[in-house]
């Protein structure tokens, strides 16, 4: 029997927290609280064993702790999808609250809901941000650009602002935040959870009915408890002195050095991000860290706006709504294995790779300068490079990964987002990062990613015509030798062959790895 006197909230599966949202308000005991485990969501696309397991284990302690908190809880199982247990629970119930949801594909199952009145949809407070900072800042079509709508969030929060003015003398401290890592100072120790009797069985249900997904599942390298949430959270913050300085550094030593897995606390709404910038704040952290660090907050809600205004991209002219995806270039070949795990005798590609097949993370540079720069020089499909990123990575949610992977990681939006593609040659990753000596490849001498980079010029410079911020890359590859030209486009054809292939790259031959 139902009691008559509870509201009941479907909360959904990244709204996970108890202090933000209505359900928090009057009396917990009247607020009761619906989560639903899909098994037709957990299979509607190839997600990583990990991913599936930190979400499970994440709504199941929620639970719990909701119960605790004195909520009444209803936990459903269907081999189904929402909308169609949510039908189920309207009859039980009747009308539904829900907080309105991040990602569009969950709005889009539930939209008929709430048109006949089933569900009532509420506001998500659960962002540092209003819309119309954005729309007033940056507007509603592109070209979409971060600076104006940062400064404005800096005035109206007041966070790193004093008398009106930027603490330090400047909203950015990036340029200060490019130190290569070699070392010194050392990292912590990475963080290691213990897991119970809930984590133990999620494990073995994504072991059990997800097993032809790929990577690891592990629950003793994610928070999945409140208690846990909050331990990752002092952890960061005790990174946070060094996180700025080393930000754009990658290393085999450490896959995190000084960066926090936070994005997935915040993504699912354990911590607030209120709470999470606050930390910060009170950290003894030096500016550049702190301001790096808030900047990477805003930008995560920067991308939640230009994907809400665009309805997902589908109203930029590069969309395309038939093949439902957007492709500047037109890059159209297929994502090769070596992204699920095969070998590709390019270390920084295994090695990144590797990360996101054991864990389903590492942290935003090698995402951005490997995994997308990788993707773009070899012109790989850019929808299937996001669908991939989608469900490699733990904290990948549409809004965000969507803009992150085909507005920067790749030039699939044009200039909507980016003025430039960002893309690299061998340099950029051997100062950045140690891949490089422990490479079969000489940086100097025979490694090849510097030739898939000019290759990529020369096939794409149309596109590129007046584009200032391409026009020296463009005037050096006009002084570049036929022979050298020559050169790259073998490269590219020798390299795309054997990743397609799902075959090692070696010295300009094609092996099997074994």
């Amino acid at each position: 029997m139902v009691e008559s006197s509870v509201t009941w909230y479907f909360v959904a599966y990244d709204q996970l927290n108890h202090d933000i949202f209505p359900w928090s308000i009057d009396e917990r005991a009247n607020n009761g609280l619906i989560l639903i485990e899909s098994k037709a969501k957990g299979n509607s696309l190839n997600y990583h064993k990990q991913k599936l397991a930190l979400l499970l284990s994440n709504m199941r302690h929620f639970a719990t702790e909701a119960e605790d908190l004195g909520h009444p809880v209803m936990y459903r199982f269907t081999d189904g999808n929402y909308h169609d247990e949510l039908t189920r629970l309207c009859q039980e119930v009747g009308s539904i609250k829900m907080v309105n949801p991040a990602e569009r594909s969950l709005r889009s199952e539930i939209k008929p809901l709430v048109e006949s009145g089933k569900i009532s949809i509420l506001d998500h407070d659960g962002w540092l941000t209003k819309r119309e900072w954005f729309t007033e800042t940056v507007g509603n079509v592109p070209p979409f650009r971060m600076d104006k709508f940062y400064q404005r969030v800096r005035k109206e929060t007041g966070i790193l602002m004093q008398d009106g003015k930027p603490m330090g003398g400047k909203y950015s401290f990036d340029a200060e935040n490019r130190l290569p890592w070699s070392g010194d100072p050392p990292t912590q120790e990475e963080q290691v959870f213990a897991i119970d009797e809930i984590d133990e069985a999620v494990m073995q249900l994504v072991n059990s009915e997800f097993s032809s997904h790929p990577g690891n599942c592990d629950l003793t390298k994610v928070p999945t408890t409140l208690g846990q949430h909050q331990q990752a959270l002092q952890w960061g913050m005790d990174n946070m002195e060094f996180f700025g300085p080393y930000e754009d550094a990658m290393s085999s030593k450490s896959r995190y050095l000084f960066h926090s897995k936070m994005a997935i606390s915040v993504n699912l709404h354990r911590l607030s991000p209120r709470e999470i910038v606050d930390s910060a704040i009170k950290t003894n952290a030096p500016i550049n860290s702190i301001e790096g660090f808030f900047r990477q907050m805003i930008w995560r809600e920067y991308v939640k706006h230009v994907h809400d205004v665009t309805d997902g991209f589908r109203t930029l002219e590069v969309y395309n709504n038939t093949l439902d995806e957007p492709n500047f270039l037109e890059q159209n070949n297929p994502l090769p294995a070596a992204y699920w795990g095969a070998k590709t005798g390019l270390n920084c590609l295994d090695e990144v790779v590797e990360s996101v097949m054991d864990e389903g993370w590492t942290h935003h540079i090698p995402r951005l300068m490997v995994l997308s720069n990788f993707a773009s020089l070899l012109d790989i499909n850019p929808r299937e490079l996001t669908t991939w990123f989608h469900e490699a990575f733990i904290d990948a949610y549409d809004w965000v990964v969507e803009p992150n992977v085909l507005g920067m990681g790749t030039y699939s939006l044009g200039s909507a987002m980016m003025t430039k593609p960002y893309v690299s040659g061998t340099p950029y990753i051997n100062k950045m990062s140690d891949y490089c000596k422990s490479c079969k490849f000489n940086p100097k001498k025979d490694c090849k990613v510097s030739n898939l980079y000019w290759a990529f010029l020369e096939r794409h410079k149309e596109s590129f015509e007046g584009n200032i911020r391409m026009a020296m890359p463009l005037r050096n590859l006009a002084k570049r030798s036929e022979e050298k030209k020559a050169q790259d486009v073998m490269a590219y054809n020798d390299i795309l062959a054997a990743l397609s292939e799902g075959r090692e790259f070696v010295d300009g031959q094609m092996r099997l790895t074994h």
